[in-house]
C-alpha cells in the first residue's frame, strides 16, 4: 500500500505537468481553431530560460518560472503576429495547411536553435527548495512538493481569469463565435495574440517547473508536446476541463500502469504507449473525448 500511494502521488505531480502543458494547447485550439505543433518546443524553450535565469543572474529559481513564462509569453506573441496573423486576415488561402507547416516548421527552428545556443548536453535547474519532506509513511521530494503547489496556483489562476474577467469573457466569445464577437465591439485580432501568448507560457511554464526534477536538453520538448496532443483529443478537444482531468488520469496511468500492468523490470520502457492505448480505449467508447462536444467548449 505503501509503494502503491507513492507512485500515485508521483502520477498525481507528472499529470499537474502535463495539464499546464495540455491546458495551453487547448486554449489555443479554443480560440483560434488550430493546432500548435511547435508547443513542446515552447515548453523547452521555457525550461532554458529559467536555468540561465537562475544560473547566470542569481534569481530565485521560483521567480525565475514566473519570469520564463513572461519572455515565452513574448515569444508566442510574436510568433501569432508575424507568422499566423495572415490566416485570419484574408491573406492565405490554404489555412489549414499553411498553420501546420508554420507551426511545425517553427517547432524545428526552435530545436536547432537551442541545439546551437546552448548545446546538446543535458543540463539540470538549481532546486526550488533542497530537502525532503515527510507525510504520514511518505517521503517526498521538496521540489516535487513545489512543483505541484504552483502547478495547481497558475491553473486556479487561469480558471479564474477565463470565468470572472472581462478579458475570460471576450477569450469564449471569439472562441463561440468569431464574427458575433466582432459585432459587439471585441477585437479578435488581439485576443488571438492574448491566446496563443497564454497558451505558450503555460506550456514555458510546466518546461520551467520540469528543470529541476528532471534534465533539460533541446529536444526534451518531443514527448510533452505529443502527450499534450494526446490528452486534449482524450479529454475533448477545446474542453479545459477535459484538458485537466485527462491530463491526471495520463499521470497516473504512466505511473501506476509501467509498474502493475507490466513487468516492473521492463514497464518504464513501454511508459509512453499507455498514452496511445488510453486513448483508443476512451475513443472506442466516446469519440469526441470525454467531454468533447460538436462545437468547441472552454470549459
Amino acid at each position: 500500500m505503501d509503494f502503491f500511494v507513492a507512485q500515485a502521488l508521483n502520477g498525481l505531480i507528472i499529470g499537474l505537468l502535463y495539464a499546464l502543458i495540455a491546458i495551453g494547447l487547448s486554449l489555443i485550439f479554443s480560440v483560434l481553431k488550430l493546432v500548435n505543433f511547435a508547443h513542446g518546443e515552447c515548453c523547452m524553450m521555457g525550461a532554458f530560460v529559467s536555468y540561465y535565469f537562475s544560473t547566470l543572474f542569481g534569481i530565485n529559481p521560483l521567480i525565475a518560472v514566473f519570469l520564463s513564462m513572461v519572455v515565452v509569453f513574448l515569444l508566442g506573441v510574436a510568433m501569432q503576429y508575424f507568422f499566423l496573423r495572415p490566416l485570419y486576415t484574408g491573406a492565405v488561402e490554404r489555412k489549414d495547411e499553411y498553420a501546420i507547416l508554420i507551426t511545425f516548421g517553427l517547432g524545428i527552428f526552435f530545436q536547432n536553435l537551442a541545439m546551437s545556443l546552448f548545446g546538446p548536453w543535458t543540463k539540470k535547474s538549481q532546486d526550488f527548495l533542497s530537502g525532503v519532506t515527510s507525510i504520514g509513511f511518505l517521503t517526498v521530494d521538496n521540489n516535487r512538493l513545489v512543483v505541484s503547489f504552483v502547478a495547481i496556483a497558475i491553473v486556479l489562476a487561469l480558471l479564474l481569469i477565463i470565468n470572472k474577467t472581462f478579458v475570460g469573457k471576450a477569450l469564449r466569445a471569439v472562441s463561440q463565435d468569431r464574427d458575433a464577437a466582432a459585432i459587439v465591439g471585441i477585437n479578435s485580432h488581439r485576443i488571438n495574440m492574448l491566446a496563443f501568448g497564454v497558451g505558450v507560457a503555460l506550456a514555458g511554464g510546466a518546461g520551467a517547473l520540469i528543470g529541476p526534477i528532471f534534465l533539460i536538453s533541446p529536444m526534451m520538448g518531443i514527448l510533452p508536446g505529443i502527450k499534450s496532443f494526446v490528452i486534449i483529443v482524450l479529454g475533448g478537444m477545446g474542453s479545459i476541463k477535459g484538458a485537466i482531468i485527462g491530463s491526471l488520469l495520463l499521470g497516473e496511468i504512466e505511473s501506476l500502469g509501467s509498474i502493475y500492468l507490466l513487468d516492473p523490470t521492463r514497464g518504464l520502457a513501454y511508459k509512453n504507449a499507455f498514452g496511445v492505448l488510453l486513448l483508443a480505449i476512451v475513443l472506442l467508447v466516446k469519440p469526441t473525448g470525454l467531454f468533447g462536444e460538436r462545437h468547441v467548449r472552454m470549459e
